[in-house]
């Protein structure tokens, strides 16, 4: 998945890029001094530019008839008019393919934000606590917990999981099962009732949460989310400059 940043900044860059602050003025008592002047403010940081995180990725700017070197161009074009002196850098985040979750969200994530970085860590910290109990799909370690304890999926079985996982909400048939996940030449190509006979395998390891794998009668599967289920998902790294 790819998605654009975009950096406007001066020559010598900040170590951290922080929300612009804000003033809120508040009406003072009768008997307080005159309000502060700028002047009396004490000197702290000032901004020297700013981020902006776009989520998009190749496929919806496809859709949208543009490229993603072509928005660049575009906001890069519109910088030089307004702000003849400002400098640029634009990165791309690179996640890997079949990555959940929020465009906006990958970007800001692979791009190290800050505040993404601290969410996700307070996220996972609260997932880990409450892995006693449910079922915890961890794409990125190839593993499912249930109840706290490591399921003993196949290979296969897991990959199955995940695929639908990844589609979460969508109907997935069966043919599409068979042409994604047995496409290696050492693979014995299923017929798409042998599908069928996996899925029963997948459900009968989740237990009593077997029901967030569905059957939707002449079509396929689907997986649904339910309270007690948590997906974890690899996170993204600092992605090459693209542009």
């Amino acid at each position: 998945m790819s998605n654009i940043a975009l950096l406007e900044r001066p020559a010598t860059r900040a170590p951290h890029l922080r929300p612009v602050p804000r003033f809120v003025e508040s009406e003072a008592p009768a008997t307080s001094a005159a309000p502060a002047t700028p002047a009396d403010l004490p000197a702290t940081r000032s901004p020297r530019g700013f981020a902006l995180y776009v989520g998009l990725d190749e496929i919806k700017a496809a859709e949208a008839g543009v490229s993603l070197p072509l928005l660049v161009d575009a906001l890069r074009r519109t910088l030089a008019e307004l702000a003849p002196g400002a400098e640029t850098h634009a990165t791309v985040a690179l996640a890997p393919h079949g990555s959940g979750g929020r465009d906006l969200d990958v970007v800001r994530l692979a791009l190290q934000e800050p505040g993404a970085i601290a969410r996700a860590k307070a996220a996972t910290e609260t997932e880990e606590k409450n892995e006693d109990y449910g079922v915890t799909v961890d794409i990125s370690r190839k593993r499912v917990l249930i109840d706290g304890e490591s399921a003993a999926f196949t290979y296969k079985e897991f990959e199955l999981l995940q695929y639908l996982v990844l589609r979460e909400g969508r109907t997935i048939e069966r043919s599409e099962l068979v042409g994604a996940l047995w496409q290696s030449p050492e693979d014995e190509t299923p017929g798409e009732r042998t599908i069928d006979v996996h899925v029963r395998r997948l459900r009968a390891k989740l237990g009593r949460y077997e029901d967030i794998v569905r059957t939707v009668r002449g079509v396929g599967y689907r997986f649904d989310r339910h309270a007690d289920v948590v997906i974890r998902y690899g996170h993204g790294t600092p992605s090459p400059d693209r542009f």
